[in-house]
Order: structure tokens, then sequence, then C-alpha cells
């Protein structure tokens, strides 16, 4: 047969275990090693602000690693294709300067021709 506990000592039991539990946190506040228990929890966490500090740092510097490759690898690209630009750019001259060459050739032997045509002609009318 199982025993029922009344209101009144079930109230009892809470105020006890209420009491229990705020005496322990007394006890615990003001044990001995406390300050030092405190202590080496501020230690861990500044250890770990540290080590978070530097995980920062070396991740600043990864990124401006690759930012400064990419910057390196557009200006080389950049350099390139000024160079390449340059390079038609000179090719397309030559071209033009040969063809203006070609065309002043062309217009001098047309002028020499000429002449000689005029010359032959006129040799025919005096005869």
């Amino acid at each position: 047969m199982t025993k029922f506990k009344e209101y009144a000592d079930r109230r009892g039991d809470a105020v006890k275990a209420k009491g229990a539990l705020l005496q322990k946190f007394r006890n615990a506040t003001a044990a001995p090693d406390l300050a030092a228990k405190l202590a080496a929890r501020t230690e861990v966490a500044r250890a770990r602000d540290v080590r978070c500090a530097a995980r920062d740092a070396e991740k600043l510097a990864e990124q401006q690693r690759v930012a400064a490759e990419a910057a390196a690898v557009v200006e080389e690209d950049i350099r390139r294709h000024a160079a390449e630009a340059a390079a038609i750019e000179a090719s397309q001259l030559a071209q033009a300067r040969r063809i203006a060459l070609v065309l002043s050739d062309e217009a001098a032997r047309k002028s020499a021709r000429d002449l000689r045509y005029a010359k032959r002609k006129a040799a025919q009318l005096v005869a």
C-alpha cells in the first residue's frame, strides 16, 4: 500500500529543498578556491580571444594576399593587352607604309610610262 503525502508534507519538503539549494549556493560563493576558478576561467577566455584574434588576422592577411595576387594578374593582363594592341598598331602602320610605297611606285611608273608615250606621239607627229 502506497502512502500519499499530505499537502503540508509536500510543502515542507519543497521549503527544505529550496533551503538546501540556497545553502549550497552560499557555500559555493564562499569557497576559498572560487577566486582561483574565476581567474582560470578568465585566463581561458582571454586565451580564446587571443586565438580568435590571431585567426582573424590570418584571414585578413590571406584576403589581402589573394587581393594582391588578383590585382597583379589584372595588371599583367592589362599590360599584355596593351602590348598586343601596340604590336597590332605597329603592324598596321607598317602595312600602311608598304601600301603607300607601292602606290607611290605605281604612280611613278605610270608617270614615266605616260611621259614615254607622250614622247613617242610627239615624235610621230613631227615625222
